[in-house]
């Protein structure tokens, strides 16, 4: 089985789920012909194992993970990081916001796929906020070097403080034996073809999809 990784951006158009069902529906469907699994995230550490393609839809949870082929697994992001964990036995998308982050749900979607198979893991980056457009309270970025026992803060391109959401993700994937990222390098609030809530107060979202191909 071959792993598919795909992030969307807003000329996709939007996949945030106050959208229009059917519009919705034929975004998906752009993406990929298999049923889809989605998720009400709630930025907790929630993992949902998938069995069978489209199980799941709409659960309240942050994280996905199946080793059915078939299965396309979704999470929706702005400025959070979504994160794709592939495999050649399972798969995983992960939405990890600064509160999921602290939470461990990282961790948790990697404990998921571990119980699966113990075939390497690569991990996916995509669009998400940079440290240089991220100014982060004191109290709240203290709270995330805290849960992760390292200091993952920065600075923003006006010097202020910032939290550094892909070192908060590459320090949480180490944690757990991962180190083949593959990082986008993106971020939300420069890149013009992508949703920003932090930026702009877009309300589109940006979709993460992964599957395994039968």
């Amino acid at each position: 089985m071959q792993p598919v990784v795909r992030f969307t951006d807003a000329t996709d158009g939007s996949f945030a789920l106050g959208e229009p069902a059917t519009a919705l529906d034929a975004r998906r469907r752009a993406v990929t012909d298999h049923p889809v699994s989605w998720l009400s995230q709630v930025h907790g550490s929630q993992v949902v194992v998938v069995g069978t393609p489209g199980e799941g839809a709409g659960v309240e949870a942050d994280a996905l993970v199946t080793a059915a082929p078939g299965a396309a697994l979704c999470v929706i992001t702005a400025d959070c990081a979504p994160v794709v964990l592939t495999t050649r036995d399972a798969v995983a998308a992960v939405h990890a916001g600064w509160r999921g982050l602290a939470a461990g749900v990282i961790t948790a979607t990697v404990a998921a796929v571990t119980a699966i198979t113990d075939a390497p893991i690569t991990a996916w980056l995509g669009p998400c906020i940079r440290a240089r457009c991220y100014e982060f309270g004191a109290d709240d970025l203290a709270v995330v070097n805290r849960a992760l026992g390292v200091d993952v803060s920065g600075r923003t391109s006006w010097g202020a403080p910032a939290l550094d959401v892909s070192a908060a993700v590459r320090a949480s994937l180490a944690s757990c034996g991962v180190t083949d990222v593959v990082d986008s390098g993106v971020c939300t609030a420069c890149s013009p073809v992508h949703h920003s809530h932090r930026a702009r107060a877009d309300a589109g979202r940006q979709g993460a999809f992964v599957w395994l191909e039968p």
